[in-house]
């Protein structure tokens, strides 16, 4: 069963100039069928295109990469999701596939593995990034999901982490919850502070490991 140059493929990224180079970098050899720069975008264009691989980022405004892979993958179970991420992280990675990735790739990477990746997956094969210690992945795997982390944060702060998740400024979350901003500042700070986390991205993953994320 040859699928070669017709496997048909939908790409989401927010960073167009990123988004572009990978599509000609593929086109070659698939299809690329659409763009999407958002997670809820790109719910709809798998709804409309049902493709047979979705490469998609993981940090992505209004729906993040892994929410919105796991809403797809219970509508076209059959479609291959290959991450494409700046995100170095083996308990991503093995959260990725958890929720059904069959490859994962960094960005920087990408000009030498990506077409790779998503050879191997069309074949029906998996692809994890070489710079990502296969041995760490498979064993956060099968060691499951792992517990929650004993340091919690409070309800509001898990409300204000989920609008964040989304891809809301501070500014918007302060209008969606009807706080001010610098109230909002204040329980990212706060919340920040209790986990120990110093970067957005360690909040997004630490938001991704603990499934806060919106409906």
């Amino acid at each position: 069963m040859h699928r070669k140059a017709s496997a048909r493929l939908l790409l989401a990224d927010d960073h167009k100039l990123l988004s572009d180079a990978i599509k000609g970098m593929l086109e070659p050899e698939f299809e690329v069928l659409e763009i999407v720069t958002d997670g809820r975008a790109l719910l709809k264009a798998a709804a409309a295109h049902k493709p047979d691989v979705i490469i998609a980022d993981i940090s992505m405004p209004h729906l993040n990469g892994l929410d919105a892979a796991e809403q797809i993958i219970l509508k076209l179970p059959s479609v291959k999701l290959v991450f494409l991420t700046m995100n170095s992280s083996a308990e991503v990675a093995a959260e990725a596939f958890r929720r059904g990735a069959a490859a994962f790739v960094l960005k920087q990477s990408a000009a030498e593995e990506l077409v790779t990746a998503v050879r191997k997956v069309v074949r029906g094969e998996s692809y994890l990034s070489p710079l990502i210690a296969r041995e760490t992945v498979t064993f956060l795997l099968n060691k499951g999901a792992g517990a929650s982390t004993e340091k919690k944060i409070t309800k509001r702060q898990n409300e204000i982490l989920q609008l964040l998740v989304e891809g809301m400024s501070m500014k918007e979350v302060a209008a969606e919850l009807n706080l001010q901003p610098g109230t909002v500042a204040f329980h990212k700070y706060r919340m920040m502070e209790t986990l120990g986390i110093k970067t957005n991205a360690e909040l997004l993953e630490y938001a991704i490991k603990n499934r806060i994320s919106p409906e």
